[in-house]
């Protein structure tokens, strides 16, 4: 029998929704978002600190609530997956976070259960390779590597070589979260160190209200337009706010 460990939207009841992609390249598409639970990350502004932020855990979050594992995860078998994936009838899925790669072995059983018929988004920190068995899965890679502000030690955020090989993925979006100005900074420095094209660096800004968001759009978008970066909304926040499966 395999397994995945899945967030929850509330206690039981797997974090499995259809919903507009509110992020990045994709944002509008109608999507079905697995958000699965745990993350090797830490970032102290997170806004899915349900998924990794239990009790006992010794990192830092703005919060300051940690959450009890048993109410906020579940383990279901891939067939209970598949089955809460395919009453959507939508051929989009995305597999978010937390961070799914930590269970990759799962999500490449769950894929060849499913069939062919879907395109797979991956959202990831950037920090875990690919799989072998997970990799042809896989049609979008949406990747969020980490800055200093996150709170996680430059060791910790970066993998050297996993950001190299993602870097030249064709697959592969780089979406960076931005809360001042001097972000971009850090930004300009990693595309030019992982030769990542301008045309798929994203920058998004940090926010979970419709007043931060637009007071940051106000700076961050003529930044982007001035770097050649792409910009991207958080379409989801305006939409419904900042809560569960949406």
């Amino acid at each position: 029998m395999t397994r995945l460990r899945l967030a929850t939207v509330r206690p039981g009841e797997p974090e499995i929704f259809h919903s507009l992609q509110g992020e990045g390249i994709s944002l509008g598409r109608p999507s079905v978002f697995v958000r699965l639970s745990g993350c090797n990350l830490a970032c102290h502004w997170c806004d899915t600190p349900y998924t990794w932020f239990f009790e006992g855990h010794a990192g830092p979050h703005r919060g300051d609530r940690q959450y009890d594992r048993r109410a906020n995860s579940v383990t279901l078998d891939i067939a209970e997956v598949a089955a809460a994936v395919r009453q959507y009838e939508c051929p989009h899925i995305v597999f978010t976070g937390g961070e799914p790669l930590l269970q990759q072995p799962a999500l490449a059983a769950l894929c060849d259960l499913l069939g062919p018929a879907y395109h797979i988004e991956i959202e990831s920190n950037g920090t875990v390779a690919l799989t072998a068995d997970f990799a042809p899965h896989v049609h979008q890679l949406n990747l969020s590597p980490k800055l200093g502000h996150s709170g996680n030690s430059e060791s910790t955020r970066r993998k050297e070589d996993v950001l190299a090989a993602y870097a030249s993925d064709h697959r592969a979006w780089f979406k960076f979260v931005i809360a001042d100005p001097a972000d971009a900074v850090e930004v300009a420095a990693l595309s030019e160190r992982f030769a990542i094209p301008a045309e798929r660096i994203i920058l998004m800004p940090e926010g979970t209200d419709s007043a931060t968001l637009r007071s940051r759009t106000a700076w961050l978008a003529p930044l982007c337009l001035d770097r050649g970066w792409r910009f991207t909304d958080r379409l989801h926040i305006h939409l419904y706010g900042d809560t569960r499966g949406t």
